[in-house]
């Protein structure tokens, strides 16, 4: 792979600052061109390969150009590209039947959009028309959104850029066992950041709410993972008061934890779900599914210019029928698991790893100065992801303090891909404690 055609990441940033809006970041400090990518792998401008451990943020849970989906995409794109929703076409259908079929509960019903933003825009409106209240609860360290409702309903200060953040939203503690805001240790707890939801209920809000929004797993919030019962627990509180829950999927869904969606963990049932990322593979593509009596009060008109569109809805449908076909759905379950568990014990000689949790094949680890301050290592993870990202590994990081390891790979990853991991990672992590001497 020659790079002479390839203007290199020094242009990519000059360009970057003068013609793009300096909101749009990039990771490391010696950044790469990626010009290609293939299965679990992502390759520079100069020809280096890297093991993709992030999965562009949980979208390529098929792995990068999968052929299957490549070619329907293709064959689509060369028959009907685009008709908007006021014509009809097939594509679209079949994705609403498929999502009927595999979604938990009795979600049947899908409005199709471009994103995750947007999947979780149209989910709180369905949700204000059905109950005809306005306010919002959501969860601390949650993220929704980059628009003013969803930005506001986020609960990380790190992506709430708007100055004039919507009213209306409270917000309840997430499930942050780690640094669990009473001071308590799960089981002896009894759930207080769950049952804290209804002091929520009866102080910070006028008692009009329309619904209750969370992530599964807080993917940006530092892969906050609920012990069992959590959701179970919020789920009684929520009927009780007649308060709908939407079930943000965005970066949770398609297989990623070894279930089809995330919160079947969990055992319990959303009366409306939002997703986007993985389920195009990398094509924009974003919905938002409901139960019939929810979905069906949402009769003014209502479309989406390219939400939908059948390029993205056959993408959708190919990713779909690889994540069954290939079982992926087990093989993050499989994996996930080994991984975990090599995380863990890579923990037990390493004292910056504070904590490893996650479900699946959506893991984090927490990085910390010291067992006793538990102080975010922030400086320290960025060094490793640099150190690693030049041994040819890609990863992530997340979090409030933005020091917790993110691991969300392609879920076609094998437990070879985790001992190359936790040997490098291993090697990294021992150069960086010299730097906390």
């Amino acid at each position: 792979m020659s790079d002479e055609k390839y203007i290199g990441p020094e242009a990519i940033i000059k360009k970057k600052k003068e013609y793009m809006i300096p909101c749009v970041y990039h990771f490391y400090q010696e950044p790469m061109q990626l010009v290609k990518g293939q299965g679990k792998y992502l390759y520079d401008h100069k020809g280096k390969k890297y093991l993709d451990l992030f999965g562009g943020v949980s979208v390529m849970n098929c792995g990068h150009c999968h052929p299957d989906i490549t070619e329907a995409i293709c064959k689509q794109v060369k028959t009907l590209q685009h008709t908007c929703t006021i014509y009809l076409n097939q594509p679209i259908v079949d994705l609403a039947e498929k999502l009927a079929e595999i979604t938990p509960g009795n979600l049947n019903k899908s409005f199709f959009c471009n994103s995750g933003t947007e999947a979780n825009e149209g989910a709180l409106l369905l949700a204000k028309i059905y109950s005809g209240n306005s306010e919002f609860i959501a969860l601390k360290q949650g993220l929704h959104g980059r628009t003013q409702l969803t930005m506001s309903l986020t609960g990380l200060s790190f992506w709430r850029t708007d100055p004039t953040p919507v009213g209306g939203i409270s917000f309840a503690p997430n499930a942050y066992c780690y640094r669990c805001q009473y001071g308590l240790k799960h089981p002896d707890c009894n759930l207080q950041c769950a049952r804290a939801i209804r002091d929520v209920i009866e102080t910070s809000t006028s008692k009009n709410i329309a619904a209750f929004i969370a992530e599964p797993i807080q993917g940006n919030g530092g892969i906050i993972t609920p012990p069992p019962e959590y959701f179970q627990v919020i789920k009684e509180i929520l009927d009780e008061y007649g308060i709908l829950f939407i079930a943000d999927e965005v970066q949770t869904g398609f297989g990623r934890t070894g279930k089809m969606f995330a919160i079947e963990n969990w055992d319990v049932k959303p009366d409306i779900m939002s997703v986007a990322k993985a389920l195009g593979n990398g094509t924009p593509i974003g919905a938002f599914i409901a139960r019939n009596e929810i979905a069906d009060v949402y009769t003014r008109p209502g479309a989406s210019t390219l939400g939908g569109n059948p390029v993205s809805s056959t993408a959708a449908l190919a990713t779909l029928d690889v994540i069954e076909k290939e079982k992926l759905k087990e093989n993050a379950a499989e994996v996930g698991s080994y991984f975990k568990n090599s995380l863990l014990n890579l923990a037990v000689k390493h004292e910056m790893i504070g904590d490893v949790r996650g479900i699946g094949l959506m893991l984090g680890a927490e990085l910390i100065k010291s067992a006793e301050s538990k102080e975010p290592a922030t400086e320290e993870t960025d060094l490793v992801l640099e150190a690693l990202k030049n041994r040819g590994i890609l990863i992530g990081k997340n979090g409030p303090g933005r020091n917790v390891l993110a691991f969300q790979p392609p879920l076609i990853i094998d437990k070879d891909d985790v001992d190359n991991l936790i040997e490098n990672l291993d090697q990294v992590l021992r150069e960086v404690e010299k730097t906390l001497d």
